[in-house]
């Protein structure tokens, strides 16, 4: 479980393809603090810990994952959002994530607000995800609140200190990312397409 709030970026070092899985090497500032079969999450997916040298970690991707998400993009120098696990009788300060995402969106449109941004993304309506004003999206791991939402699109607005704290400062109109739509929402959904 997870809280959306990012902890600190990565750097990916390398990129391994072992028959259908991607093992990737990131350097990141809380490599010493992480354990083999830790949990963490990357650009909002949650991977497991599976070796640690130095200040270089390794994870694992399998097909379902890479096919799921948008790390098949990722390319060695690329950054990362990281985010350890919450801890039990820590404060939530985002919301409910589990680091599954759910599908993958674009960015269409970024617009500068006299000291904010407002970034726009689509994503396929079909899948029976939605988003609601005011509500919860995790864009790449990152919390964000739904500031306008239509049926297969959705904006956020971007303080500084998130642009320069995660990868937003890296997005570009095109830019495919991970999203995971609020669990509660989910759940609704759910119940209403199963009284139909």
């Amino acid at each position: 479980m997870f809280t959306g709030i990012i902890e600190e970026l990565g750097t990916i070092t390398k990129l391994e393809k072992e028959k259908e899985n991607l093992h990737i090497h990131i350097k990141s500032a809380i490599t010493g603090e992480l354990k083999i079969d830790q949990s963490v999450a990357h650009n909002g997916v949650c991977l497991t810990v599976v070796g640690i040298e130095g200040d270089t970690y390794v994870v694992t991707a399998i097909r379902e994952t890479l096919n799921k998400t948008a790390i098949g993009q990722w390319q060695v120098d690329d950054q990362v959002n990281l985010e350890r696990a919450m801890k039990m009788g820590a404060r939530l300060d985002g919301h409910i994530v589990q680091g599954h995402v759910d599908q993958t969106g674009t960015c269409t449109d970024i617009a500068e607000e006299d000291g904010s941004w407002r970034f726009t993304f689509s994503y396929d309506p079909s899948k029976s995800n939605v988003t609601i004003e005011k509500g919860s999206i995790t864009i790449d791991g990152t919390s964000l609140t739904v500031v306008d939402s239509g049926k297969d699109h959705f904006s956020v607005a971007i303080i500084p200190y998130t642009y320069e704290h995660t990868i937003f400062k890296h997005y570009k109109v095109g830019t495919k990312v991970n999203l995971e739509f609020d669990v509660v929402g989910k759940y609704v959904a759910r119940i209403m397409e199963l009284r139909d």
